[in-house]
């Protein structure tokens, strides 16, 4: 989409299909039955904008960016969407009153049951106009690419889709660090997705869980830009960086999960462990997003930015939803769900020591330009 319309319109199609999904969830529809539909409708709407926001990152890095500042623009735009889902940690517990909070074997009162629907529309509302304001401000002044290229590859020609995408199956090299983000991060967001469930037999709260995960995300996008700034500065240490973060994934993720069988390894179970173990490895994992991307695109250029983010996001969904589609069978237990962790963060590991790292794009950069 970025290679054939160009980032302008197509970050203002994406910003529209928003507006129109949040503007559908906050039709004020009294039957239930439309209501839910439209809601659902809106939801759709704002998944199909969900490739540009996860994938634009090294596009815009490339097209705006020189080769210095690429690794902290690219870490910039894709973590801050991580931490805009940080925030929802925040915002639904502290708007939306818990429909539970006195007693859970009494039914909710009628002004309370109204009160939380409120709550809720008021949460649709803001969201409608935050979305709003970035589609404006978009639309007012988004051009496309700056004056003049800042780089060589900013101003290269670009393979088609077709030969992209013969490209990247046929790259072994890619596959295998494609397999060491999508394996790791696809387990990591469908374990954080069901984080109270799992957490709920060592005694932890909801609220706990939801300010594990704020911090988490939080912690990895202020270490993730930190170590873009730092492959800047050292430009060819994207895969020792990687090395770095996946061992600290490891061990944390091996700490959680022993941590939950106190009954054998006699670790101990307290909060503080608890929220040390998850929220180091919600800062290794995530601050090595902007790392594999750079990876990514520099492994297999001049394959489109957009197209090679856009297969690795696929893969790590793929990952993500069979394991989810596991966890529908097995829920009742989660003690296995709790050793993919480190299963899937040695697996990535070793992959990634296996890989011969190369810097096709920062080449092109520092020889032509010389």
């Amino acid at each position: 989409c970025f290679f054939i319309l160009g980032l302008r319109v197509t970050v203002l199609l994406t910003s529209s299909l928003m507006v129109l999904g949040a503007g559908l969830r906050c039709v004020p529809v009294s039957d239930l039955e439309i209501r839910k539909k439209l809601i659902h409708g809106g939801q759709l709407l704002n998944g199909l904008a969900g490739p540009t926001v996860m994938n634009a990152a090294p596009f815009l890095s490339t097209t705006w960016f020189s080769p210095d500042e690429r690794a902290t623009a690219t870490a910039i735009a894709s973590l801050l969407n991580y931490l805009g889902a940080a925030g929802a940690f925040l915002v639904g517990p502290l708007v939306v009153p818990s429909p539970n909070g006195t007693s859970h074997h009494l039914l909710v009162s009628q002004s309370n049951t109204e009160h939380i629907k409120d709550r809720i529309e008021a949460v649709l509302y803001a969201e409608f106009g935050m979305v709003s304001l970035i589609f404006s401000a978009a639309l007012a002044y988004f051009p496309s690419r700056p004056p003049f290229p800042p780089s060589v590859a900013a101003a290269s020609q670009r393979l088609s889709y077709r030969r992209s995408f013969c490209r990247l199956l046929s790259n072994f090299r890619f596959l295998m660090i494609a397999l060491a983000y999508a394996i790791p991060l696809g387990v990591f967001s469908g374990w954080s997705g069901v984080l109270d469930l799992i957490l709920t037999p060592v005694h932890v709260s909801q609220v706990d869980a939801g300010w594990i995960g704020f911090w988490s995300i939080v912690g990895g996008c202020v270490v993730g830009i930190a170590m873009a700034r730092f492959a800047d500065f050292i430009r060819g240490m994207l895969k020792f960086i990687l090395l770095l973060l996946l061992s600290g994934a490891t061990l944390a993720s091996t700490w959680f999960t022993l941590t939950c069988l106190t009954s054998v390894t006699h670790l101990p179970l307290t909060t503080a462990t608890l929220y040390t173990s998850c929220i180091l490895l919600g800062i290794f994992l995530n601050s090595s997003v902007p790392i594999f991307f750079e990876l990514f695109v520099e492994t297999v250029y001049p394959v489109p930015e957009g197209i090679t983010c856009g297969v690795v996001t696929f893969l790590s969904n793929v990952f993500m939803g069979v394991l989810l589609f596991f966890l529908t069978f097995y829920h009742t237990e989660f003690s296995w769900f709790n050793w993919c962790l480190p299963g899937s963060c040695l697996l990535s590991l070793l992959l990634i020591l296996c890989f011969r790292e190369s810097y096709d794009r920062l080449y092109l950069d520092v020889v032509v330009s010389v």
